[in-house]
């Protein structure tokens, strides 16, 4: 089905969500549909996207595990079962002009696509220096160690197909780590992964939820797991 489905877990990004919407149709030239996945009902994203519903082809949906990122995440991804899926923030930090790139590589054959800010052509333009040095080095280090084919595994912005999704049982349970999780359970079960060169950049507007020091264990659980069992690749 060429259609492709952008999850975006949403809390009130009500100051981004248009001019995350006038990205999208401008720069993405495969049709697509929108899910805006929320907690609560008084989230100000609702009615500003509820008054652009028919004109960017927008769903709405609860998160049904629990308020916070990762199960608004795991709400939409799981929510969908036809045609490929992208996770995208809704604070205009992902690089949309690579989104039919990504498309084409899925109808190519791949099985998950990686927007990667450390392969050569990518960049990520600030955000606390820190969290890019360690987002770096564990994108880098796996990579030359496990042979696993991105450069940026922690990147949130990502595309799968539903197989993936489907054969994947999701342990994650803090912040952004879900993507990090599907990708090395995807690579050691065989799937065909790649990456394509994206530039992110910090929001312009509103408050970022990533909380580095209470989220970094769940990542080094993953970076872990998969230095762990990358002789079961299949």
């Amino acid at each position: 089905m060429d259609l492709i489905n952008i999850v975006m877990p949403v809390y009130n990004e009500g100051e981004n969500i248009q001019n995350t919407f006038v990205e999208i149709k401008g720069k993405i030239k495969t049709p697509f549909r929108i899910f805006i996945v929320y907690d609560f009902d008084e989230d100000n994203t609702l009615p500003v996207a509820k008054a652009l519903q028919s004109e960017y082809n927008v769903h709405f949906l609860k998160n049904k595990y629990g308020r916070g990122v990762l199960n608004a995440i795991k709400t939409g991804i799981q929510s969908v079962d036809d045609g490929p899926i992208l996770v995208s923030m809704a604070d205009l930090s992902d690089d949309y002009s690579v989104v039919d790139e990504m498309f084409e590589k899925v109808k190519s054959g791949f099985d998950l696509v990686c927007g990667s800010r450390y392969m050569k052509g990518g960049k990520q333009l600030g955000g606390p220096i820190f969290k890019g040095m360690l987002s770096r080095m564990a994108g880098l280090s796996l990579h030359f160690l496990t042979g696993i084919p991105t450069h940026d595994i922690s990147n949130s912005f990502k595309m799968y197909t539903p197989q993936v999704i489907k054969s994947v049982q999701i342990e994650s349970n803090g912040g952004f780590e879900l993507g990090m999780e599907i990708v090395v359970k995807a690579y050691i079960a065989g799937f065909k992964i790649t990456e394509v060169p994206s530039v992110w950049k910090d929001r312009s507007a509103g408050q970022s939820r990533f909380k580095l020091w209470e989220w970094l264990p769940h990542y080094l659980r993953w970076y872990f797991y998969v230095l762990g069992h990358r002789k079961e690749r299949r």
